[in-house]
């Protein structure tokens, strides 16, 4: 048992949007027994070289969610991440809804408002987003009871967030072909992933995994639903009973030679901020680009 309030007899739908652009797979999930939906891990475009912001995949969710005349109540980050921007905010103003996240969002914010040297007026205490979630939280989706895991490890604050017999896990997890998410950003750690995985792998069997990237692996087409059962057999990283000193090792030899992420700068500042551009003193949108920080 988890201790968990799992339900395996809500069945959400689940609706996926890839973005090729950085391999993030965002969703749409509904409560089979009404019109409420929530999003989870939404992607806002973004041209560097152009220093132009688009929201062609935020678009194609907002048509969907209008197309089948939903209400969405809430927009969902499963963590800060560091290879996409978030949406969020561009999806509240059109639709509403609340933005949540983990509470550990605190310790990102401390860690990066200094390395981006942000100053007093950046806030550093979650008040960017409507909710933060503790683990264990609950919340609800029209008639279905969800809940967060916290699952630190890749970052402190990557929550798996669960809707019935559906668990979106972030960066903690991927398919078992892809295996694991790096654990070597400020504040990560392979043991506390390796721990997190755990958590996830003690769910029900039938419990449905959703990604929030895919690599298509091995040139495989790009896939984003598993389940625990799949998880706990065949994961390359952690299946088949994998000790944590075995994964601890791997991982952090594995991470030593991975390159920084494309979009990790500009990431890290917009989703800090539950997905709002930083402006300027003059209040206009403006970037920083700071040097051997990370």
């Amino acid at each position: 048992m988890t201790g968990y309030p799992v339900n395996l007899d809500v069945k959400p739908q689940v609706e996926a949007f890839f973005d090729e652009g950085t391999n993030t797979i965002s969703y749409v999930v509904r409560d089979s027994g009404s019109d409420a939906c929530a999003v989870v891990d939404s992607v806002m475009d973004i041209d560097m070289a152009a220093g132009r912001i688009t929201y062609d995949h935020a678009d194609a969710m907002i048509g969907y969610i209008e197309r089948e005349g939903l209400s969405l109540e809430w927009i969902i980050e499963t963590h800060v991440h560091a290879d996409h921007l978030s949406a969020a905010p561009y999806i509240q103003e059109r639709l509403g809804g609340k933005i949540g996240i983990g509470e550990k969002i605190m310790v990102v914010q401390d860690v990066f408002g200094k390395i981006f040297n942000e100053g007093t007026e950046f806030q550093r205490d979650g008040s960017q987003f409507d909710r933060l979630f503790r683990d264990g939280g609950t919340y609800t989706v029209g008639g279905m009871t969800c809940f967060a895991m916290h699952t630190p490890g890749h970052t402190p604050a990557c929550m798996v967030h669960v809707m019935g017999d559906a668990a979106f896990v972030g960066d903690t997890l991927f398919m078992p072909d892809g295996g694991s998410a790096r654990a070597d950003f400020p504040g990560g750690d392979a043991g506390d992933l390796y721990d997190s995985i755990q958590k996830v792998l003690a769910l029900p069997d039938e419990m449905r995994l959703f990604m929030c990237h895919d690599y298509g692996p091995g040139g495989r087409d790009i896939a984003w639903e598993t389940t625990v059962a799949e998880e706990k057999a065949g994961n390359i990283h952690v299946g088949g009973g994998k000790s944590k000193e075995e994964f601890v090792k791997f991982r952090t030899e594995r991470d030593a030679q991975l390159a920084m992420p494309r979009l990790i700068l500009p990431s890290l500042q917009v989703n800090m901020r539950a997905g709002e551009v930083p402006k300027d003193r003059d209040g206009i949108p403006m970037l920083k680009l700071p040097v051997n920080r990370l």
